[in-house]
């Protein structure tokens, strides 16, 4: 598949990284350019101060905040990635035909500077990513939950969330209001047992069980079955 930006010159890219190397040496980590993508790591507490650079700069001019996630490393931590987070920004830069991608790792608890003063459009996304995450932003002009209920417990997207959530939603006809109960799906094919999930199976899962003894001659030149 050809990649979304093969337009793009990786020379360029490399000259960039090798710039911001040299004058954010405060600020970055580490500078990679793999694959046409330029991913520098910014030390947590220098994220606002790296931005506003990489906007102002007239080597720069990243002027465009398309998208802030995070990523949650839970369960794969190991002696070259302590940090269970990692908050990722791309930038887009018009002017010179660049993109790049900044990671902040960071820890449970720990909180980033928002950037809302720097781009408008990092106040939805500062919002679902402390939904979705756990992780605060602060400075946040008004840092609430944007996709779950705000008495929604936890956060979805963290890896020790549970992937059938912990509550759901119903309609309770005798308080005539929109309630929660805990999770429970009795449809078939929902309960597995912990040997096979195939062998937990109930309802009809067992009409295939017995051969069907297929033989072409029960069909007639035209494909229909012979009565």
């Amino acid at each position: 598949m050809t990649h979304i930006d093969t337009h793009l010159d990786e020379k360029d890219l490399n000259v960039l990284g090798a710039y911001l190397n040299e004058k954010c040496e405060g600020f970055v980590s580490t500078v990679q350019v793999a694959a046409r993508e330029l991913t520098v790591t910014v030390r947590r507490q220098n994220i606002a101060k790296f931005l506003r650079y990489l906007r102002d700069d007239k080597q720069c001019q990243f002027k465009m905040l398309v998208d802030i996630t995070a990523v949650d490393w839970f369960g794969n931590l190991n002696e070259d990635r302590k940090e269970r987070f990692e908050v990722v920004y791309h930038l887009l830069s018009i002017a010179k035909n660049l993109r790049i991608r900044v990671k902040v790792p960071l820890n449970d608890g720990e909180s980033l500077e928002s950037v809302v003063s720097l781009f408008s459009a990092a106040n939805w996304y500062e919002r679902e990513t402390y939904d979705m995450f756990g992780i605060r932003f602060e400075n946040h002009p008004d840092l609430r939950r944007i996709l779950t209920d705000y008495d929604f417990d936890g956060h979805p997207l963290r890896k020790d969330f549970p992937l059938i959530g912990k509550v759901e939603v119903y309609y309770d006809k005798e308080e005539k209001r929109v309630a929660y109960k805990p999770v429970d799906m009795p449809q078939d094919f929902r309960h597995f047992d912990d040997v096979s999930a195939w062998g937990g199976m109930t309802g009809n899962a067992n009409l295939a069980e017995e051969d069907n003894n297929f033989d072409l001659g029960d069909f007639n030149e035209e494909g229909d079955a012979n009565g």
